[in-house]
């Protein structure tokens, strides 16, 4: 595929966008446009999520893969093809080369969730743990691909792929003609660049906003500097967007078409996360989510119709049981508390009636009857609670006090 990056909006990035939508059909699914009404009535105007999530090896990585190995020459197909990653790219390269008959070697961190390695050697690559962080796994990949010749396939530093990534903002197009706004998350840049290339070429009008976990957020010191910055070692639960530096082909892209660059806490993400759980009954993982947790963060700044980028929905169930516990945290849906109650009979059944008025659910209870702090006849009790969100929160501490209990928090 002939891909060139010079001019603002060149017409041939559009085309190659166009070429690989057609070299995708029968490959890639055309996921669903889900509206929500929940972010609809948050920002005052219609939000819908572009489904990705639900796209085969669950995330958009099947399409700039499948683009870029197609691409490849005959002697480069029977090289084989490396690649590196801790989930999301790995099972997208292991599908497209499956499909396209090349031999695919997949390099994962060690530290790999168990299912990601099961289901990329299922899709048919070599699966090889290397490494402890991404960047180990990674050289470790470019030295195979040195050594055997096996083509290195990057994750978003390539044209072909952000070609691939790119027809999602097609899609987007086709199926919400009306969209005002595109919110999409940003790791290396692959996707926000494909996608802006494709929407800025057909509507300009039509303002993209990217999303940055804040702990790995390499774009915005990249964008102030002009050029692409190292931030060192990123640290984020969305490991889909954990990277500290952006790509040199999608940071030019993003740079001139991408209207914004935002970033969201990891309360965000979880809330996000577990929004879209309970409301769009959608399996999400946190990077995928980091649209939707933008829009709760500040929703009366999207301009509507709002597309939200569902991008990926491969989450380990460890950190999704984490994820989803922390989400409801930070939505006042759990509440710890300490207190401490005269230890006698009838004590904790007291307790738990002053509770049991304010509808609080008691999740667990533990008893500290050996602290020094403690007097002879006193047992400091530990709560874990289930509320309705921070409201309610307030109101049970305020039931409590009432009653007559020291409330420690």
């Amino acid at each position: 595929m002939n891909f060139r990056t010079s001019g603002r909006f060149p017409p041939l990035i559009l085309d190659d966008i166009r070429g690989a939508q057609k070299m995708l059909s029968g490959v890639a699914r055309v996921t669903a446009m889900e509206g929500s009404r929940h972010l609809t009535e948050l920002v005052g105007a219609p939000v819908h999520l572009k489904c990705e999530n639900l796209q085969r090896t669950g995330s958009f990585k099947l399409r700039g893969a499948y683009v870029r190995i197609a691409g490849l020459s005959p002697v480069e197909r029977a090289a084989g093809v490396v690649a590196a990653s801790a989930g999301n790219h790995a099972q997208g390269v292991a599908l497209a080369s499956a499909l396209l008959g090349v031999r695919s070697t997949v390099f994962m961190p060690v530290g790999a969730p168990l299912p990601k390695v099961a289901a990329t050697r299922q899709y048919g690559a070599q699966v090889r743990l290397h490494g402890h962080v991404v960047d180990e796994t990674l050289a470790a990949a470019q030295e195979y691909a040195q050594e055997t010749g096996a083509v290195f396939i990057h994750p978003f530093d390539h044209p072909d792929i952000i070609a691939g990534q790119g027809t999602v903002g097609l899609e987007i197009l086709e199926q919400c003609p009306e969209v005002r706004t595109i919110v999409v998350g940003v790791g290396g840049g692959g996707l926000a660049a494909g996608i802006a290339v494709a929407v800025k070429a057909l509507r300009p009008d039509v303002r993209i906003v990217g999303v940055q976990a804040a702990g790995a957020a390499c774009y915005p010191p990249s964008l102030a500097a002009g050029h692409p910055v190292s931030i060192g070692s990123p640290t984020t639960m969305a490991d889909g967007i954990r990277v500290g530096r952006p790509g040199d082909v999608p940071f030019d892209l993003v740079r001139d078409l991408v209207d914004e660059v935002r970033t969201v806490s990891e309360d965000e993400l979880s809330s996000a996360l577990l929004l879209c759980l309970e409301r769009a009954k959608l399996v999400v993982e946190p990077a995928g989510a980091s649209p939707v947790a933008a829009l709760l963060s500040d929703p009366e700044s999207f301009r509507g119709p709002v597309v939200a980028l569902l991008s990926g929905g491969n989450v380990d169930p460890l950190l999704m049981q984490r994820v989803l516990t922390h989400g409801m945290v930070a939505a006042g849906r759990y509440l710890s508390l300490r207190l401490r109650l005269t230890d006698r009979p009838g004590a904790l059944a007291t307790l738990l009636a002053v509770l049991s008025v304010v509808d609080a659910n008691v999740l667990d209870i533990g008893h500290v009857r050996t602290d020094p702090r403690l007097g002879l006849t006193e047992v400091e009790v530990e709560l874990q609670l289930e509320t309705k969100g921070p409201e309610h929160c307030e109101e049970v501490s305020t039931a409590l006090r009432d009653a007559g209990y020291l409330v420690m928090g």
